[in-house]
Parts: structure tokens; C-alpha cells; sequence
């Protein structure tokens, strides 16, 4: 089946890394991840991903630790980078070429972030990890991954969580929650329908950049969705 997007870009959370884990990353997890994006790689779709660093670092209370919040938010930054090394390594232990571009210059580990270079990685059929987020403080991966997605000229943001769609309620709490199919930017704001955080939702809406939230834990998902099959939760203008 040929693949309805060109470009994508593949959100996912850190906590989606830990698996069983109440922290860190699991190997199998990982492994599992690696494999289906080496699958979509192989029909010839160019990958970006952006991964969170919540199962290392997420920013805290300031009251609570006593650190404050821009310091919190670049150690968190970093946790990211982690992340993207051992994505980096798994894609290529099962024959992904990759590379992993920082918004924080870190020479010996990771390319800085040049738009250019990163287009022309994934036209090569690279796969590009952004690491450390925007490279500021205050902002989200959610917001990072949305800014990428528009720079690289992504067709799509691929949001790879542990529920199969976006519900009318948390279906992990309320068994009477309703699945949507699709639904537009508009209809998530006014139902407070929490995406995406509101910085990286306003700036897909505003650069027409539709989002798909889907189960990335099934195995051949991630395929379905970028073969244009219906999988998850559209959300588009």
C-alpha cells in the first residue's frame, strides 16, 4: 500500500518510553518503536520525531524543590537528549540511517538544529531526532514538535500516545467515553479537549497542519495511520 504522507512527524511522549516502568526507558519498548518506524521508512515516507523527557526529568514544583522554573525546564531539555540517543541507537541497530540535531549545542553527541540540514536529511531517508526542545524554557516537546513539523514542511503530526484516539472523556477513568473519527481545531478548544498543550494546538491550527492521535503500543499502527487507514484521531481545520 503506498503511503498518503510524504513527511511526518512523530511525536511521542517520554513516559510512552518506560513501558511497565515507574521510570528510564525499556529496552523492548524501544525495540518495538524502532521497528515500526524502520517499516514506514522502508515505503519511502521521511521521519522526523521529537520524544519528551518525562520518564527522566518533569519539570516540579518550584515550591517543592526549590528549583526554579527556567532551570527546571533546560534540565528537562536535556532529559530529551537522552531519549534521542537511545531512540538513535535502536533505530540503528535494526539498519535505520539516523540523525539527532539539539536545540542546546552539545558538538560531541548531537548535530546542532539547522532547518536546512534537517530537510535535507529526511529527503536522504535519514530519520532526524530533535532533541532538547525548542532550546527555551517555557515551552513544551508538544510545542517543539509542532514548530519542527512547520519548519520541515511536515503533511502531518503523528501523535503516538497509549489511548487509540482523542474521547469525549479520559477513557482510562469513564467507560462511557465516545471515540471521534475526526474533529476540527475549533470543536477541541471549545469542548477543552486537551491535545496538545495550547501553544503547539494554536500553532497547528494557525499553519493548517493536521494531527493525528493515535496508539503507537499496537504493533502496525503506525503504518496503518500513515497509509492513510483509519486509525486513531484526525484533527484538522
Amino acid at each position: 500500500m503506498l503511503p498518503k504522507y510524504k513527511r511526518i512527524l512523530l511525536k511521542l511522549s517520554g513516559e510512552s518510553l518506560m513501558g511497565d516502568k515507574s521510570f528510564g526507558m525499556d529496552p523492548a519498548v524501544l525495540d518495538h518503536y524502532a521497528r515500526d518506524i524502520k517499516e514506514i521508512v522502508d515505503l519511502g515516507v521521511q521521519v522526523a520525531i521529537v520524544i519528551g523527557g518525562g520518564n527522566i526529568y518533569r519539570g516540579m514544583n518550584e515550591a517543592e524543590t526549590g528549583i526554579e522554573r527556567a532551570h527546571g525546564d533546560y534540565m528537562g531539555m536535556l532529559a530529551t537528549v537522552i531519549n534521542g540517543m537511545a531512540m538513535q541507537a535502536m533505530l540503528e541497530k535494526v539498519g535505520v540511517y539516523t540523525r539527532l540535531q539539539s536545540a542546546i549545542k552539545m558538538e560531541q553527541i548531537a548535530e546542532p538544529y539547522i532547518r536546512r540540514r534537517a530537510i535535507r536529511h529526511v529527503e536522504k531517508g535519514r530519520v532526524v531526532i530533535f532533541g532538547a526542545g525548542t532550546g527555551n524554557p517555557y515551552f513544551t516537546t508538544d510545542t517543539a514538535g509542532s514548530l519542527r513539523a512547520i519548519e520541515i514542511e511536515a503533511d502531518v503530526i503523528l501523535k503516538g500516545t497509549r489511548v487509540d484516539g482523542i474521547y469525549t472523556a479520559d477513557p482510562e477513568k469513564d467507560p462511557t467515553a465516545k471515540k471521534y473519527e475526526t474533529i476540527t481545531f475549533q470543536e477541541c478548544i471549545s469542548k477543552n479537549l486537551r491535545v496538545m498543550d495550547m501553544t503547539a494546538f494554536t500553532l497547528c491550527m494557525e499553519n493548517n497542519l493536521p494531527i493525528i492521535v493515535f496508539d503507537m503500543n499496537t504493533a502496525g499502527n503506525l503504518r496503518k495511520v500513515v497509509c492513510g487507514e483509519r486509525v486513531g484521531t484526525l484533527v484538522k481545520s
